[in-house]
């Protein structure tokens, strides 16, 4: 019933007659633009420019404007977009996916829209799978563009930062989908506003869509490093605190379990790392790690906290009394317990941003896309991207002979039959492209052909230059090629001479993939503008596939019916199974997709609400207001914990004064005799005075230009490794969230409350830092932004970094007592060497 329902109100056909009006519409001005002269024709854009400017829709400039590139594209190019990629412009120009058969000029479609949206002058970003790809297609289309006055430019890995910015500059962009987001990534990680690279993200057109929106998203973009705490620091620290004393060196409150150094035991540390002051910006890592150890020992308690298995601590569930499989402490407590306890210590925070695919596109005003297979993932696209799959009908009728599958009992008698089918139509001449699922089926099937003498090419996907030659030459007489069904997508297979006399191009399929998707995108591959050519998929009884419908019972049937190895079957029975079993893993792997999704949207949101901070930090050029906000909320918190009982006789006000001094005035201001007779808000009130005076001073002796830099400076550096932390830990709570489904929890209810929990905390924990070291740092001459650790972009297929390797430069250690190599005639530490 459905499908009757689809014929008669099938919502492309509605599409397509509206396309069709719009490709009318565009027809109807060429006339007028073949009779302009080129100066006139390139006049049009700075026209379209004008009209846009002064609020014409781009929709109303569209026939006009797809009209011009068209003409354009005859004189510059040679090629005059045909009606059927006027339509395809137009799907992607409304958001949407134009799915184009292979060889319908999909590259030559997207100039339309990319032109029409590119006089925004806000970037447009043609995305493709590989590097070779964005090069090919942006010298191929740069002449076009820049005929019409408009700047292109090209996104490389290997392009220095002035590099990317000029590119991202321009109005036509062409760049891979990893270079994109790890500098979306990277731009989020910079110090100054002027280091990144990438504008606000306007309207991007996606080559091969479907590889990498629905084959790539579930493989997160990451940046990687190692956090500028190392485990001898821990150990250093850890050592240290088993010396501290309580009442004397710290105070521990035992409701809040808060745990506080006092004035004696901050110079027993400046006396016992031999350093002039805790507090100097220069030791933020150590006063990080000193506080961390004095927690662990002090408000942390084994086989109540966490337990120590295997090697391993294991955190316990205060309320359920259970392990809490794969959560770490963050912010560095776990590697202070683990010091404690003598276990080893972990790498700390591996992680410093990551993203999705999903997540990165999601953030265009406008996404659309381009390829020749998604009509199977259509409910994924619309229902994550908001975008349509609209078919694009070929310009000539497709003349290629599909056949049923073949099935065999084994695999040995299917490969036997494949290698005989090939040698037989290579003897005659004719091109065969043979698609397989796997690497090892490649090898197989290329040592079957060595042993018949018969010369091929073997192509894995790993996107190079030399992979796309082999595969645009794939269809000369004769040709024999192998590939990986994802190998050379987005090169056209171009037909020699007289191979149009010998069938056109033979494409074998070995099994099937477990998405109908990969298995049109093979048979795509011949056939290509109404050229003849032929497809046949080899089955056999053994493929994984297969298997999964129970193939046992038709194995039986062969053998009764006295059918061996060499005589296949042809059933459309079998071929509706295969069908079916291909629909039921497509959705399998779509929900797959689509709970990640929702798992990565935790995160998203938290993602957001940091850059956006961020982004703040970088461009206002006054923080006062917001440092002396975060101190404000610190101090309000610390005299709520401090006097929870009604009674004000039970407050504890001697642990007040003690955080206070270790935190955030000079000792002797906030005392006990100072809050005596005062309500709680009278006593915030005294310490907000206090405060700001002690603020007010600093600045006085910084000069306000300094402070405002210096602010910048604690800001980012609180944000950045708290934010580092917490997606570390986000990660260990995602890995084993999974294990909650025993206790009859949803995982990810569970994961989206924690994480929640856990933001809030992170955030308490950069207000603390940033309060912490805006009122006790000393700053001194030397003030720069540093960054909290190094990082590099890992390959998301491969889990390599990136990044090409640098120079290393050997720099000459200079002691702390030694005179300063800058000429000053003072001692380092009193110079170049303090903060």
């Amino acid at each position: 019933m459905p499908s009757i329902l689809n014929k008669i109100f099938d919502p492309n056909k509605k599409e397509l007659k509206h396309l069709e009006k719009v490709a009318s519409a565009v027809d109807a001005f060429a006339e007028d633009m073949a009779k302009l002269t080129d100066e006139e024709l390139k006049a049009k854009t700075n026209e379209f420019y004008e009209r846009f400017s002064n609020g014409e829709d781009l929709d109303k400039i569209r026939p006009e404007a797809f009209a011009v590139v068209r003409e354009a594209s005859k004189r510059v190019l040679g090629m005059y977009p045909y009606p059927v990629q006027l339509m395809g412009g137009a799907t992607l120009h409304e958001g949407n996916i134009a799915e184009m058969k292979t060889g319908e000029g999909k590259t030559l479609t997207s100039t339309l829209p990319v032109y029409l949206n590119a006089l925004t002058h806000k970037g447009v970003h043609v995305v493709t799978v590989n590097e070779y790809l964005a090069s090919r297609d942006a010298e191929t289309m740069r002449p076009l563009y820049e005929f019409l006055g408009l700047t292109v430019g090209l996104n490389l890995n290997n392009m220095s930062k002035d590099e990317k910015r000029e590119a991202y500059a321009c109005d036509i962009t062409y760049s891979t989908n990893n270079e994109l987001g790890f500098d979306y990534l990277r731009d989020n990680m910079v110090l100054y506003k002027e280091e990144r690279v990438q504008r606000p993200l306007h309207y991007a057109v996606i080559d091969e869509v479907d590889s990498i929106l629905v084959d790539e998203a579930r493989t997160p973009l990451i940046i990687s490093g190692q956090a500028n705490k190392s485990a001898a620091l821990y150990k250093q620290s850890n050592a240290f605190v088993r010396t501290l004393k309580q009442d004397e060196d710290y105070n521990y409150d035992v409701e809040t379990k808060g745990v506080t150094m006092t004035e004696q035991g901050i110079e027993k540390a400046e006396r016992a790392f031999n350093i002039d002051n805790l507090f100097d910006l220069t030791h933020v890592g150590l006063n990080h790690a000193i506080n961390q150890s004095l927690k662990a020992h002090v408000s942390m308690h084994l086989d109540v906290d966490y337990v120590v298995q295997d090697g391993e601590i294991l955190i316990v569930d205060s309320f359920t009394g259970r392990i809490m499989q794969g959560r770490r402490y963050s912010e560095g407590l776990h590697q202070a317990i683990e010091a404690k306890e003598g276990v080893e210590i972990q790498n700390e925070s591996m992680t410093m941003a990551t993203i999705t695919f999903q997540n990165y596109f999601r953030m265009y005003e406008k996404l659309s896309g381009m390829t020749g297979t998604a009509k199977t993932e259509e409910e994924e696209f619309r229902n994550i991207y908001n975008m349509n799959v609209v078919v694009i009908p070929t310009n000539k009728p497709i003349a290629r002979d599909d056949r049923p599958d073949l099935i065999y009992a084994s695999m040995q008698g299917k490969f036997e039959a494949v290698a005989n089918e090939i040698a037989d139509r290579h003897q005659k001449g004719q091109p065969v492209l043979v698609g397989t699922v796997a690497i090892e089926t490649s090898e197989l099937i290329s040592h079957l052909l060595a042993k018949r003498s018969i010369p091929h090419n073997v192509l894995n996907a790993k996107n190079h230059e030399r992979e796309a030659e082999i595969v645009a030459e794939a269809g000369q007489k004769g040709a024999v090629t192998i590939a990986t069904n994802m190998a050379g997508r987005g090169t056209d297979i171009k037909l020699g001479e007289g191979v149009l006399d010998l069938g056109g191009l033979a494409v074998i399929g070995t099994e099937r993939h477990e998405s109908r998707r990969i298995d049109n995108q093979l048979r795509g591959r011949a056939g290509r503008q109404g050229d003849p050519g032929i497809t046949q998929f080899y089955l056999s009884l053994e493929d994984e596939l297969m298997k999964r419908f129970g193939s046992e019972s038709m194995k039986n049937m062969m053998t009764r019916l006295g059918m061996d190895d060499t005589q296949p079957i042809q059933s459309k029975m079998v071929s509706k199974a295969v069908e079916s079993a291909q629909k039921r893993v497509e959705g399998n792997n779509f929900d797959a997709r689509k709970r990640l999704l929702q798992y990565d949207d935790v995160l998203r949101q938290q993602r957001e609400i940091i850059y956006k901070e961020r982004y703040e930090v970088l461009e206002t050029e006054n923080m006062r207001g917001l440092v002396e906000s975060m101190v404000d909320e610190v101090l309000v918190s610390a005299v709520h914990s401090y006097t929870t009982e009604e009674n004000p006789t039970e407050w504890n006000l001697t642990g007040l004064a003690s955080f206070l001094g270790a935190n955030l005035l000079p000792e002797g201001i906030a005392t006990v005799d100072s809050f005596k007779g005062k309500t709680q808000e009278e006593i915030i009130e005294f310490l907000r005075t206090e405060v700001k005076k002690e603020y007010d001073r600093k600045e006085e002796e910084l000069t306000p230009d300094r402070m405002r830099e210096f602010e910048k400076v604690i800001l980012l550096r609180a944000i950045d490794s708290k934010w580092i932390d917490h997606i570390d830990a986000m990660d260990q709570l995602r890995q084993g969230i999974h294990l909650r489904a025993y206790a009859q929890t949803d995982p990810l209810r569970e994961y989206q409350s924690e994480g929640f929990a856990m933001f809030e905390a992170m955030v308490e924990a950069i207000r603390s830092d940033v309060a912490q070291y805006a009122m006790k740092a000393e700053i001194r001459s030397n003030l720069e932004r540093e960054e909290v650790a190094k990082g590099e972009a890992v390959n998301p297929k491969t889990d390599e970094k990136t990044s090409k390797r640098k120079p290393v430069r050997k720099q000459q250690e200079v002691g702390r007592n030694d005179l300063c190599p800058c000429g000053s005639g003072k001692k380092y530490k009193n110079c170049h060497g303090a903060v």
